[in-house]
């Protein structure tokens, strides 16, 4: 059936001379792959620059169930984002988050309040203009909250207020999401030093991570954690091509 819905794109790659098979999430649908025709003019209602990644798009679809590729029949911008496309730093940091959702959420169906977030996301961080530099950590830890395994707030047998008088002597369980007063009988942890770091980020957001002041190789270290964790709760998840470029950002 036709149906309208917006959409972020998170992968294209050519297929043939005037084909290009794109991956989205969208708001309406969740995951979905499509198949265009490239344009043969500047006139074209399917321009090929709107399926770069991570832009963000309303899109007319005829959506089939049971069907691998969905068509196209109209694209247009929902939300301009010319500081990312601009801005080397920005650029770097979008194009990471774009491989880990192209990922992450491989299997995702609707999930109307996962969209809303990773857009309102990418449109922050295209209209900031400075102190955006611990946005990839702070995006990957409140993006697990969505699929479904953010870390429990509470110790284990315990409560929030002893998790707070304590945290610097607790360990994490990657596994279970937790914080814990003894190491797990797994190797799936975090020693008390690092696991001070899950709950350190646990406490920022884009508003305040700026006064976070974290040096290049303490936000690389918290970056291969997010990616450990996320791996032990998401099956097959691969190396990131776009993770060195974005590990040599910001000295």
């Amino acid at each position: 059936m036709k149906t309208k819905t917006e959409a972020i794109v998170l992968h294209s790659v050519k297929y043939g001379e005037q084909k290009l098979i794109v991956d989205m999430f969208t708001r309406q649908w969740g995951r979905l792959s499509f198949a265009l025709q490239l344009p043969r003019t500047a006139q074209a209602k399917l321009k090929k620059q709107y399926f770069q990644p991570l832009t963000l798009l309303n899109i007319e679809a005829d959506i089939r169930q049971q069907v691998q590729l969905q068509k196209i029949s109209e694209a247009s911008l929902l939300s301009p984002l010319p500081s990312l496309l601009s801005d080397p730093s920005k650029l770097a940091i979008g194009l990471f988050v774009c491989e880990f959702l192209y990922h992450a959420l491989r299997d995702e169906q609707r999930n109307e309040p996962l969209f809303d977030y990773v857009r309102t996301s990418i449109e922050w961080l295209d209209g900031r203009e400075r102190d955006f530099a611990n946005f990839h950590l702070v995006f990957l830890m409140r993006l697990s909250r969505f699929l479904g395994f953010y870390p429990n707030l509470e110790l284990r047998n315990h409560g929030t207020t002893e998790l707070r008088n304590c945290e610097n002597s607790l360990y994490f369980d990657l596994r279970a999401a937790c914080f814990c007063e003894q190491p797990p009988l797994h190797r799936d942890f975090l020693m008390p030093q690092e696991a001070s770091r899950i709950h350190l980020l646990m406490r920022m957001d884009y508003a305040t991570m700026h006064l976070f002041r974290l040096g290049r190789a303490d936000r690389n270290r918290i970056l291969e954690i997010l990616i450990q964790y996320y791996r032990l709760h998401i099956p097959q998840f691969p190396e990131l091509r776009s993770l060195p470029v974005l590990q040599e950002l910001f000295q």
